[in-house]
């Protein structure tokens, strides 16, 4: 069963910044801010949120299959997807970019500081939905260039396929009508707090109207957990506490893969918000957003020692 995994694919420049941001930072200056902060180490990985998400269901035996677009320097990209035999026969090749690049500065309250090049991911709507023939089963639309987004979305819902649309960092760039175009008729929409927040100021409308237009609305809120408002319940999710803090990146991509294994196996919401949960804490754990190496009999186990049923 193919999952679409709509998105970016990113080179991740990470930095930790082993301070407070608001220690260095003054409210009051933000007009003429100009700072600058040393971060003794720079590491870099593979990340993006279609390459994290896709990571992520890979881990847990799913099918995913990248839309995406990627530049000149992709080739040891590649490498790694392959290595974890994460199919790319959806991901389309632009010779003339680089491509996306995201640098970001993590300080120890988890706060980011984030620089992005879009390169090839501002063609990623020459990465076409219309193209993939096989059958998908469940899919989403997650961080891109804002054409792909809205393009991608109305192709799947054409196609009656199940859809969790998660505009994340990309939520700014879209108008009102737009926005309700992409969150109109998706199967979910997930968001943080904050995300969530703003997506009810820029549609315009109340948490409750935005959520009759979808079938589940999710927001996630870190460490406190996160809530499922679908059109009959509202379910809470509790945290898993993770063994260490390490690097957050790329811990919201890895709580969507849990929702996407859940809608693709017709579990509960319950069951797709706690595993989602527990590749969260596991993710931030280890640095980098595709680092947690776990085979699934051991994820079930883990599962079942954190909720007390079976996955």
């Amino acid at each position: 069963m193919t999952v679409l995994v709509s998105g970016s694919l990113a080179i991740d420049h990470i930095m930790v910044f082993p301070d407070r941001f608001k220690h260095h930072i003054l409210p009051d200056r933000i007009h003429i801010l100009n700072v600058a902060f040393h971060v003794p180490t720079l590491r870099k990985s593979w990340g993006g949120t279609a390459g994290n998400i896709a990571y992520h269901l890979r881990l847990l035996g799913c099918d995913p299959l990248i839309l995406a677009t990627a530049g000149s320097d992709f080739a040891a990209y590649a490498e790694w997807l392959d290595r974890h035999e994460i199919r790319r026969d959806g991901i389309r090749l632009v010779a003339d970019e680089f491509t996306a690049q995201c640098f970001i500065t993590t300080d120890l309250d988890d706060n980011q500081i984030i620089a992005f090049h879009a390169g090839a991911m501002d063609r990623a709507h020459e990465a076409r939905v219309e193209d993939v023939k096989e059958p998908v089963s469940v899919a989403v639309v997650s961080s891109n260039a804002k054409r792909a987004m809205l393009e991608h979305a109305r192709a799947l819902k054409e196609r009656r396929v199940r859809t969790m649309i998660d505009p994340s960092h990309q939520l700014p760039v879209f108008e009102r009508s737009e926005l309700v175009e992409l969150i109109d008729g998706a199967d979910v929409y997930v968001a943080n707090d904050y995300e969530w927040a703003l997506t009810c100021e820029r549609a315009g409308e109340s948490e409750e109207e935005l959520a009759r237009r979808v079938g589940a609305v999710v927001v996630t809120r870190g460490g406190e957990g996160s809530t499922i408002r679908t059109r009959d319940a509202r379910i809470e999710i509790s945290p898993v506490a993770a063994e260490k803090v390490v690097d957050p990146t790329g811990c919201g991509d890895a709580y969507r893969a849990g929702l996407l294994y859940g809608m693709l196996h017709g579990l509960p919401w319950e069951t797709g918000g706690r595993l989602g949960s527990l590749l969260g804490a596991l993710n931030i754990a280890v640095q980098g957003p595709q680092s947690v190496n776990l085979d699934r009999a051991t994820l079930s186990e883990r599962y079942r020692r954190e909720f007390g049923d079976a996955l």
